[in-house]
């Protein structure tokens, strides 16, 4: 772990992560964003992986978790992810496809265990680092590649988890704030910075996350975790209730950051020592 921290490569995604957060404050999910052919190509293909959940329903079997169809819809996945991948880039980007689709490969969760966890969202983001690394998407595509692709991903996670009932990853998703999430958290709390109306406290009240799910990332998330959990929020869900106590969306926002630094991103094998910084408008903290 301590060679993994010093290299340049966890620097790298550490700047990435933060440069996509800035990059989002104070902006709403259903604003009018700049969209490239690329951002279009890459949402299109989710859509793809999305409808071949439908093709492929889970089977009847005697295990109530982890339908064994989803290694069906899995192998379909690492058969076909390296054309859809050249499909979706311009001609002269295509041969690192056979590199970067493994990424996405492995960001849909894990076919063996049937489980999906931090680290399986974290190789879907590092599979956008390698998007920006190879210059597919440039520097105005950050907006629309996390209020749009990343949004379309998880619409997509989220539609496996429940079809085929995966496992959350580790222990309650390792260090994800419901079940199997962390950065739609991050990224979701810095939409919010600057609002006039929507404070932190505010978010476990159910129907003031659902008329805000639409324009905010961080209210989505709280909407699906009142639709898959029963109880009492501040049962379920206590770590985000805790949370709701914080005054400010940027100090909310600024704890999610030195979280993920700390207790996530530290421990993930899944990540390539490959990596060369990105022109995203980086900065490190």
């Amino acid at each position: 772990m301590g060679k993994w921290i010093k290299s340049q490569a966890y620097l790298d995604y550490v700047d990435f992560i933060t440069a996509l957060n800035q990059k989002v404050k104070g902006l709403k999910t259903t604003d009018d964003l700049h969209v490239s052919p690329v951002t279009e190509a890459i949402l299109a293909m989710l859509g793809q992986l999305d409808q071949w959940i439908d093709e492929i329903p889970p089977i009847d079997q005697p295990q109530r978790f982890g339908n064994k169809a989803f290694k069906t819809w899995f192998t379909k996945l690492q058969e076909n992810a390296e054309r859809l991948l050249q499909e979706a880039l311009p001609a002269e980007l295509r041969p690192a496809a056979a590199e970067v689709s493994t990424y996405l490969v492995e960001s849909v969760g894990n076919s063996t265990r049937i489980d999906y966890g931090t680290g399986h969202e974290a190789a879907f983001v590092m599979f956008l680092f390698c998007l920006y690394k190879i210059e597919a998407l440039k520097e105005e595509d950050c907006p629309a590649t996390v209020l749009q692709i990343f949004t379309k991903y998880l619409e997509l996670v989220r539609k496996l988890q429940q079809t085929y009932r995966m496992e959350p990853a580790g222990s309650h998703g390792v260090w994800s704030l419901d079940d199997h999430q962390f950065i739609p958290f991050l990224w979701g709390s810095a939409q919010l910075i600057g609002n006039p109306t929507l404070q932190p406290h505010h978010f476990p009240d159910p129907k003031i996350a659902a008329e805000n799910a639409k324009d905010y990332m961080f209210m989505n998330c709280i909407e699906y975790i009142n639709k898959v959990k029963t109880g009492l929020f501040a049962e379920h869900s206590n770590q985000l209730w805790n949370i709701s106590a914080v005054p400010y969306w940027e100090k909310v926002n600024s704890g999610f950051l030195k979280m993920y630094k700390v207790e996530v991103s530290m421990y993930l094998k899944v990540l390539s020592s490959n990596v060369i910084t990105l022109r995203c408008g980086m900065s490190r903290n």
